[in-house]
């Protein structure tokens, strides 16, 4: 059992990464009434930490490949540990918004580093069984991270759901430098640094815009001045892609159809399917007077339905196309969000079962399927690439997902609250703090409980037209059967739950420079990978056979 200690290490780490993305949305009424902290300081809360793995994912798997994917994953750990202690001690807003961003940097060096990781420690059976317990790790950690951040913040303090990262990491980092192999490339890539940071300022200057015009206005100075400097670099950014040798994205890429799908739909999947939860838990506790555990409880069966689909789906839809099982599925994220969009004053946690459930299959039917059908719409070369933007698009359609919707649901109440309550905008406010229910005189709070549903189900409805649009999108531009999709990849595809992979081999079975990969996301996206070894500096770690000069790198995967 002593060769799975490397794949132990790297779960641990993967396991905390993940879950940071769900922990925090059933502590947000208690960090607001802790920290004073106002409803744009909960929008970023959740979304610098996305925002942080989208921009940097790309860049740090090309840093990883250079100066060692142990090394990378070590240090993003121990930077994840630190960031962690800073946001379990924040004094205020700022600092935890500040740290969350910390948390964001080490969480991309440990999930940029993880697959790549693993393809060069196992080979053969053990890495289709390594790549499964590490789907399933993920999978596990999208469906336990509200309900953990309920009993932690219930039990104990907001605080905690922080500091428990701490005594894992101290674990996860001791078990790396025990057991985990050093791999690098020397030869590889430079890293694209221009490219890295006009993207970053891009990203977040548009995101930053959104969650001001909430609060400012959209015709404000300040709103206009970072629309205005998010399309300035994402000009540069579309420059520099085109002129360099070695760019962090190929802008070539965009003229495939199925490669454009495929990133549509992961953006579209994480803003219409998991951005809307962060409200919907808000009004659980604020309006309904729920505890965290409840609401973290309301909100499961999204996630298990996500699992146990996923899991199914890889059994037994071997035949269906990414196509089918990605459009359908996100035609049905698309269905749940029409029955969660009829929430009413009358609505309680149970209204939103059938609807988290129809979601959660949905979910369970796109995800695995992503990853593959993206790098099998592009060369073989190209392959790691591809993954590498897709994870960075779903991670930046979380983070947009946050910012759009939470100005809709804001902007929402204060207008259905208008002419029942005076300043209906600090009402909103206050509502998007977890306060309204203790901090409004009790003769608005009848207007308040039909405000806020009625508010959260308008969002609901915007994100099924978002999801019935890339369910179509789908359709158009996916091809019924991926030009580059080899048997191999077809069958990593099609067993996602098993772990099952043999990416970087040809039809015929001989080794190839592509990689095909399907891996488990925050909310239980699902991984395969395989790669033809690869060669230690620091020794080979337990469990890792060698028979090729080189490892596999994150452009492999």
């Amino acid at each position: 059992m002593r060769k799975w200690l490397p794949l132990v290490a790297i779960c641990l780490g993967t396991f905390m990464l993940l879950v940071d993305i769900t922990i925090v949305t059933v502590a947000l009424p208690d960090i607001a009434t802790s920290l004073d902290a106002s409803f744009s300081d909960l929008q970023w809360v959740m979304d610098v930490y996305a925002l942080a793995l989208a921009a940097l994912l790309l860049g740090a798997g090309a840093i990883a490949d250079l100066r060692g994917q142990r090394r990378v994953y070590l240090g993003g750990l121990i930077l994840f540990a630190v960031a962690s202690l800073a946001c379990g001690l924040a004094p205020g807003a700022g600092t935890l918004v500040v740290a969350r961003g910390v948390q964001g940097i080490g969480g991309a060096a440990m999930f940029a580093t993880t697959m790549a990781l693993i393809a060069s420690t196992y080979r053969g059976r053990d890495l289709g069984v390594a790549f499964g317990i590490w789907g399933a790790v993920n999978g596990a950690a999208a469906a336990i991270g509200p309900v953990l951040g309920g009993l932690l913040t219930e039990h104990v303090s907001w605080r905690a759901i922080f500091l428990v990262n701490l005594p894992v990491s101290v674990a996860a980092a001791a078990l790396t430098l025990a057991v985990v192999g050093e791999f690098r490339r020397p030869d590889g890539p430079r890293v694209d640094l221009a490219g890295t940071v006009t993207f970053t300022v891009s990203a977040a200057a548009l995101v930053y815009g959104l969650i001001r015009a909430g609060e400012h206005g959209w015709g404000s100075a300040g709103t206009l001045g970072l629309f205005a400097l998010s399309a300035v670099a994402l000009v540069l950014f579309l420059v520099v892609e085109s002129r360099i040798p070695h760019p962090l994205l190929e802008l070539g890429l965009f003229r495939r159809g199925g490669f454009v799908a495929a990133l549509i739909a992961g953006l579209t999947l994480s803003a219409a399917a998991f951005s809307v939860l962060t409200f919907t838990s808000v009004w659980l506790q604020a309006v309904l007077g729920q505890g965290p555990v409840r609401a973290g409880l309301a909100m499961l069966p999204m996630a298990l339905a996500a699992f146990v689909v996923a899991g199914l789906g890889g059994r037994f839809l071997h035949a269906a196309s990414p196509r089918l099982t990605i459009g359908v599925g996100m035609l049905l994220v698309g269905a749940g969000s029409v029955a969660l969009s009829r929430l009413d004053a009358g609505s309680d946690s149970g209204s939103l079962q059938l609807g988290l459930l129809v979601t959660g299959i949905g979910v369970g039917l796109a995800i695995p399927a992503l990853s593959a059908a993206a790098m099998s719409a592009v060369p073989p070369q190209r392959g790691g690439m591809a993954a590498g933007a897709l994870n960075t698009f779903r991670q930046l359609g979380f983070a947009l997902g946050i910012a759009v919707f939470g100005l809709l649901f804001h902007n929402g109440i204060r207008d259905q609250l208008s002419g029942h309550v005076p300043n209906p905008d600090t009402v909103a406010a206050a509502i998007g703090q977890g306060q309204a229910a203790r901090d409004v005189p009790p003769a608005a709070l009848t207007a308040i409980r039909a405000a806020v549903p009625t508010s959260l189900g308008d969002v609901y409805l915007i994100a099924a037209i978002v999801a019935f649009t890339a369910g179509i999108a789908v359709f158009v531009l996916m091809p019924r059967a991926a030009a580059h999709l080899t048997e191999n990849a077809q069958s990593a595809d099609s067993h996602p739950a098993d772990g099952r992979s043999a990416a970087g081999r040809s039809a015929a079975g001989r080794p190839d420079d592509g990689h095909s990969a399907d891996g488990h996301s925050a909310d239980g996206q699902s991984a395969d990978g395989q790669s033809d070894g690869g060669q230690s500096d620091g020794g080979q770690s337990d469990g890792a056979t060698r028979d090729t000069d080189r490892p596999v790198t994150h452009a492999d995967i």
